[in-house]
């Protein structure tokens, strides 16, 4: 989290996270990921394939935007993509949309990877600080995967100081910007939580918001309670891990505007 930025540290959907924070109501709050892995030597024949795989997308109308992401730290030869923030309803039509594509997916992409995951994404509104009418679309994401202790508690605790450093942070207009996402239908091994930190070039990623998360906690909760809401939250945390990706606009999908 850049460093201690909430010692909590997406992959999450991203230009259109304003409108979730708009919209939890009518419930267009969730994101689905993918991660791809391919091999280095496949890298350019992977690529190729999914800009003719979105090609063919366009050819048949899909209206479904989806954001490519190339990790720049971690596995490097890694990819994903995350759809807009929708309802879970919206998932059957995009899926539908989607078969005509299906074979182009199949021929393409498929035998240059060398593994695929996929999860939902489960976007919380109030464990968010944005600038105000802004999204969390930036060049840079600093996305950080939280897997907690076993049991229902450490997920409300979690929960809990989430929102509380949330509020915290819009209530002193704090300058790091920051998403936390519910990671659903993951399977064995996925995290539970992800932390999105957006971010201009690499000075913003490696540089210390001023002032830190944990300063700016304790001029809203004062540093006892501070220190109390910091240990229980390290508490719960089984382990975490960090990356960087960087937006990539050639594998991207955009639907044609009407």
């Amino acid at each position: 989290m850049k460093s201690t930025k909430f010692w909590l540290a997406l992959a999450i959907a991203l230009s259109g996270m304003s409108s979730v924070h708009a919209q939890d109501a009518g419930k267009a709050n969730i994101i689905r990921v993918y991660t791809d892995v391919v091999a280095p030597a496949d890298q350019q024949a992977y690529e190729a394939g999914t800009k003719a795989f979105n090609q063919c997308l366009a050819q048949h109308g899909f209206k479904f935007g989806w954001d490519a992401w190339a990790h720049e730290t971690g596995d490097t030869y890694s990819y994903s993509y995350t759809s807009q923030p929708v309802t879970w309803e919206t998932f059957d039509a995009m899926q539908a949309a989607g078969k005509a594509c299906d074979q182009a997916l199949r021929t393409n992409v498929n035998p240059h990877l060398k593994s695929e995951t996929s999860a939902f994404v489960e976007v919380m509104p109030d464990m968010a600080h944005l600038a105000k009418g802004a999204g969390i679309a930036a060049p840079f994401m600093q996305v950080t995967y939280f897997k907690l202790k076993p049991g229902h508690e450490a997920s409300e605790t979690f929960t809990d100081v989430a929102k509380k450093i949330a509020a915290a942070a819009n209530k002193a207009n704090w300058p790091g910007h920051f998403v936390v996402g519910k990671v659903r239908e993951g399977a064995e091994g996925s995290p539970d939580f992800i932390v999105l930190w957006p971010a201009k070039n690499w000075g913003e990623v490696g540089n210390e918001t001023n002032p830190t998360l944990w300063k700016m906690m304790e001029g809203v909760y004062g540093k006892d309670d501070t220190a109390a809401l910091r240990k229980s939250l390290n508490d719960v945390v089984q382990e975490s891990s960090s990356h960087v990706d960087r937006y990539n606009a050639d594998l991207t999908y955009k639907p044609a505007s009407k």
